[in-house]
C-alpha cells in the first residue's frame, strides 16, 4: 500500500502540493469514487486510479546495476549451446533487463544492465561517443610504431577505427598489459585492434564504461549503482547530445 498523494506525483502529476490540491478539488477517483481524503493509501496494483475520468498508471520504475562478468559467460539471454550467460548471475528482478554493451565469452569485467531503453541506446549510440576503458594482456612486446598505429586507427572488420588512448602499464620481452581506452563498440574491437599490429590478446578485462568503475567488485557479483551514479550516467549522455 502506498499513499494516494505520492502515487500521483510519482505518476509525474506535479509536486506533493500539487496533487494534493487535486485531492482537495475532488478531481481524483478511486474505483469510480471520488477521493478528498489527504490520507488515503491505494495499492497500485489493484485500484483503479482516475483524474477527470482519466486513468492513471503509475511510472515505470528504473533500475540500474553493473555485473562483474567473469570469463566463460556468454552475454545473451539464452544460448542455443546450453553455455552460461551473465543473466544466471542476476537477481530475479533484473531478468528482463537489457545490457549496454557486450562483451565476448572470454572477456572479463563490467556490464550495466537496467530497464532504461532510452538510456541504453543513448550510451551505446556511436555519434554519443561514450567512453569505455580496458585492461588488455597481450602475448608480445609491440614496438612504438605499432602502439602509435592502435591509437591513431586500424583496419578492421567493421572498417577503422577511430583515435584511442593506449597506455603501457606494463611490459616484458614477450608481453604487454596495456591500458586501452576507446568511444565506440565494434565486435570484438580490442582484440582485432590488437590483431591487427601482429600480437593477440591473452585477457581483456573492462574497468570502466563512462563514468562507471567495476572497481573492487568480486567477479559474478552484481551491485544497484547509486543515485549518484545514475545521475553521472545522466550527464554524460547529456553532454553527448550536445556534440552529437
Amino acid at each position: 500500500m502506498t499513499r494516494l498523494n505520492k502515487f500521483l506525483a510519482e505518476s509525474g502529476l506535479g509536486s506533493r502540493r500539487k496533487v494534493e490540491s487535486l485531492i482537495q478539488e475532488g478531481r481524483i477517483s478511486i474505483n469510480g469514487s471520488v477521493c478528498r481524503e489527504l490520507a488515503t493509501r491505494i495499492d497500485p496494483d489493484q485500484d483503479e486510479v482516475r483524474l477527470d475520468g482519466e486513468a492513471i498508471k503509475a511510472r515505470e520504475k528504473f533500475y540500474y546495476l553493473i555485473l562483474n562478468k567473469p570469463r566463460g559467460f556468454v552475454v545473451t539471454r539464452s544460448d542455443e549451446q546450453g553455455r552460461r550467460t551473465v543473466y544466471d548471475l542476476l537477481p530475479e528482478f533484473a531478468a528482463a533487463a537489457i545490457y549496454a554493451g557486450r562483451l565476448d565469452k572470454d572477456s572479463e569485467g563490467l556490464l550495466l544492465f537496467t530497464n532504461d531503453g532510452d538510456l541504453v541506446n543513448r550510451l551505446t549510440h556511436p555519434t554519443f561517443k561514450v567512453e569505455k576503458v580496458y585492461k588488455a594482456d597481450i602475448d608480445r612486446k609491440l614496438s612504438r610504431n605499432q602502439l602509435e598505429l592502435l591509437r591513431t586507427g586500424v583496419e578492421i572488420e567493421g572498417g577503422k577505427t577511430r583515435s584511442a588512448g593506449v597506455f603501457v602499464k606494463s611490459e616484458t620481452d614477450n608481453a604487454m598489459t596495456l591500458k586501452v581506452v576507446i568511444s565506440e563498440g565494434k565486435k570484438r574491437q580490442i582484440r582485432l585492434m590488437v590483431e591487427a599490429v601482429g600480437a593477440h590478446v591473452r585477457n581483456l578485462k573492462r574497468l570502466q564504461f563512462g563514468p562507471l568503475k567495476l572497481k573492487d567488485l568480486p567477479a559474478g557479483r552484481w551491485r544497484l549503482l547509486t543515485p549518484g551514479e545514475v545521475k553521472a550516467l545522466k550527464v554524460t549522455i547529456d553532454k553527448g547530445s550536445k556534440k552529437a
